[in-house]
């Protein structure tokens, strides 16, 4: 038989489950950094997101991060309430907001991490803003529109110490552990050259901005979409996807493509920063005679070189080249004429001393070359595997974000991302210039064109070509504040 004291105990007990179950009804759960401090582990192992730009692939983003487990969407934003529409039916508990700034002013003692899917102009003032609250952040790839904001934020991830990850799933892959293993088997010999190709663009480029305004749709707020980029009217078609290939938000086929195409050689080589860089791009004809150009305007195809300095898995430079716009390198001698380069319209292809291998996008179904050296391969496995691969992407930065800041290991962390991001954009500045002209003594000369751009990289400035430079970092709009740790 129970004493008196016993049965008041179980009687508190059940009092305090009671109102816990109430308390948890009005409100799921407590972020917790409220409960205990930055890097606090809150009982119940959640971690409660607020996603800025939540249609598109931010919607499938964070159905991702839900579909984890251990994870609840706590609040939505988004300039275009069209596109949202999808996110706010499925998670109805979540608050709305148009502007980012507002939600993370009001909102921030209410969630632990941001997920950031906009067009790349706005990535890097949304991620920061979100960082300098000690925020968790996954942002899409491209991480950045710039090489400025890619080097801020990969400082940023280090000082204000949050769990970071890039949205390039093909480094969660099995493919770029697997190839790393051939590789240090010593099975391809010392890669000096990679080839990376995409079909991409899919959107138009290369092409006249619209000399026509149209209205803006009622539900889409233009101003807060356009947010650190130039000041413009409206046109019709550029939200919500053909914004890529224009210059003052999107990043072209490299922006779109390179960061899972570029991830392998990445990871197997340990690739950073390039040293040089230089480009060639298709032409588009206005008429018969006369080559349209349009600066505006990404162009339609590209072939850009990048030469990276020697790294501890290379025993000198790798050239890698990168092309777009249908443009492949040449089908090695190894593969027979009817076997699949890549995935056809995509792929990489390591070129080694001693043999070959290529991947698919998101650097998947990695192969040897010849295809009948697949057979019998017996390498050991060395790196450990991303539970679930490419889809395990959004668990593993949710899990990692919910043990803290450096406890856990994420796939495409801004100290990998950054220069990664580093490198599309460094191409992309190639591509810009090569139709600037200069006025040299009376005479327009097209120095972009046949240069070899040489990269000062503590300095982060072209040093043969200044004019190149402008493209390093952009000016944002009236308004906007500049980045600044």
């Amino acid at each position: 038989m129970k004493t008196e004291q016993e049965n008041k105990n179980t009687s508190n007990r059940r009092d305090f489950i009671k109102t816990s179950a109430i308390a948890a009804a009005a409100f799921m759960i407590v972020p917790r950094h409220v409960l205990g401090g930055p890097g606090f582990i809150a009982p119940s192992d959640r971690l409660l997101i607020a996603g800025i730009g939540v249609g598109g692939k931010g919607q499938s983003d964070i159905a991702g991060f839900a579909k984890s487990g251990k994870a609840d969407i706590a609040f939505l934003c988004d300039v275009d309430d069209r596109r949202a529409a999808g996110s706010v039916k499925a998670f109805p508990k979540a608050k709305y907001y148009k502007d980012y700034r507002e939600m993370l002013d009001k909102e921030h003692k209410n969630f632990d991490a941001v997920s950031i899917s906009t067009p790349d102009h706005n990535h890097a003032i949304q991620a920061l803003a979100a960082m300098q609250l000690g925020k968790h952040v996954y942002v899409q790839k491209p991480l950045t529109h710039d090489i400025h904001e890619a080097r801020i934020l990969t400082a940023a991830a280090k000082k204000y110490k949050v769990v970071t990850q890039m949205g390039n799933q093909g480094a969660s892959n099995n493919g770029p552990r697997q190839m790393k293993e051939w590789y240090e088997a010593g099975l391809i010999g010392d890669v000096h050259t990679v080839y990376a190709w995409t079909n991409r663009p899919v959107w138009p480029q290369g092409i006249p901005w619209p000399d026509k305004k149209s209205e803006i749709p009622k539900e889409l707020d233009w101003n807060l979409w356009l947010g650190t980029a130039p000041e413009k009217d409206y046109v019709d078609k550029l939200v919500p996807f053909n914004w890529r290939g224009w210059w003052d938000y999107g990043t072209g086929a490299l922006g779109d493509m390179g960061c899972h195409l570029i991830e392998a050689p990445f990871s197997v080589l340990n690739l950073k920063y390039a040293k040089e860089v230089e480009a060639s791009v298709g032409s588009v004809y206005v008429d018969e005679f006369k080559r349209g150009y349009f600066p505006e305007s990404c162009p339609p195809s590209s072939h850009v070189t990048l030469k990276f300095p020697k790294t501890e898995k290379t025993k000198g430079d790798v050239t890698l080249h990168w092309m777009d716009g249908g443009i492949q390198p040449e089908r090695p001698a190894e593969l027979e004429a009817n076997e699949t380069f890549g995935d056809g319209g995509n792929g990489t292809l390591f070129v080694g001393t001693k043999g070959k291998m290529m991947s698919e996008t998101y650097s998947a179904n990695p192969k040897l070359l010849p295809l009948s050296r697949n057979k019998d391969l017996n390498v050991k496995e060395k790196y450990a595997r991303v539970k679930g691969g490419a889809d395990g992407h959004y668990a593993q930065w949710v899990e990692a974000s919910i043990a803290g800041y450096g406890k856990q290991e994420v796939s495409s962390p801004f100290e990998i991302a950054g220069p990664l991001t580093e490198a599309l954009l460094m191409a992309n500045l190639a591509i810009r210039s090569f139709d600037i002209q200069k006025n040299v003594n009376g005479k327009v000369t097209y120095p972009g064109r046949y240069m070899k751009m040489l990269w000062d990289n503590d300095n982060m400035k072209i040093t043969n070509f200044d004019e190149a430079n402008q493209f390093v970092k952009r000016e944002y709009r009236k308004g906007w504040n500049d980045l600044t740790l």
